[in-house]
């Protein structure tokens, strides 16, 4: 049992992870220590073959209202290498939420501000509250998203990106799907339901497939062709055949039955 002061780590039989941020009574703001525990609960999910994606969620009315201004204070009074310390213990989160080797869903509800937009930007899909509140917001305090840009640009677009760095402004879920940070929006209400089918329609899907699609869109990239990428790509299919999930797949599809992945109807 991991034990943590501002995140919590779920886990059910089905291999579902869930990563919590919580703080609620700060609206799950994050500071050096969430920062650092975050971290460590992404190297136990990566470690666990037996985990088939996870979610990102947020404990409370919020999903996250950014950096913690009070570590922001703290961190004003620092010298520069100390921020610098600061500053890539913030990137080494995104970079491991972003690569992790399972797929990841965010679901958003209430403010999700600054930083947050980072880490809905790093999951591999989000899904959110129609009435969530998202404002990069940095720069309404002289700072700037900087570690986060890369991640919300691949998210939304430069153009957008552009706009919502520039502006501070607020967009709702509606706009956020807009936007493509979103895949879907949902009333308030009815998020929870809502995940529930997200979660039994990920379930349908091989594990070791689904984990092996993550890293080969991430060998992809936008997708411009070159000679190593078509051998990697004709290398990944052949693999994926000859394992004993893609044999399980093939199989069960031919013989008009779920695959052995697939959980059994209670």
């Amino acid at each position: 049992m991991n034990s943590y002061q501002t995140v919590e780590l779920e886990f059910t039989k089905e291999g579902v992870a869930t990563l919590w941020l919580n703080r609620p009574e700060k609206n799950n703001a994050f500071n050096a220590l969430m920062i650092s525990e975050l971290l460590q609960a992404l190297d136990v999910v990566a470690a666990d073959d037996s985990v088939r994606f996870m979610l990102l969620r947020g404990r409370g009315k919020h999903f996250s209202a950014g950096a913690d201004l009070e570590w922001m204070r703290d961190c004003a009074a620092l010298d520069y290498n100390a921020n610098l310390n600061d500053a890539r213990e913030l990137a080494q989160l995104m970079a491991s939420l972003a690569q992790l080797k399972v797929p990841t869903l965010a679901v958003v509800q209430g403010a999700a501000f600054g930083g947050a937009l980072g880490l809905i930007s790093c999951c591999d899909m989000a899904i959110g509250a129609v009435d969530a509140t998202f404002c990069l917001s940095e720069v309404r305090i002289g700072l700037l998203p900087a570690v986060i840009s890369p991640y919300v640009v691949q998210a939304i677009g430069a153009r957008a990106a552009r706009r919502y760095t520039l502006t501070a402004e607020r967009f709702d879920g509606r706009q956020a799907q807009q936007l493509g940070l979103l895949a879907e929006c949902y009333p308030a209400a009815e998020l929870d339901e809502q995940l529930q089918r997200w979660i039994a329609q990920l379930l349908q899907n091989g594990p070791q497939a689904m984990r092996a699609s993550k890293a080969l869109l991430q060998e992809v990239g936008l997708g411009a062709m070159s000679t190593p990428l078509r051998r990697y790509t004709e290398a990944a299919i052949a693999r994926i055949r000859v394992s004993p999930e893609g044999q399980e797949g093939l199989n069960a599809f031919l013989q008009k039955r779920d695959p052995a992945w697939v959980p059994t109807k209670p």
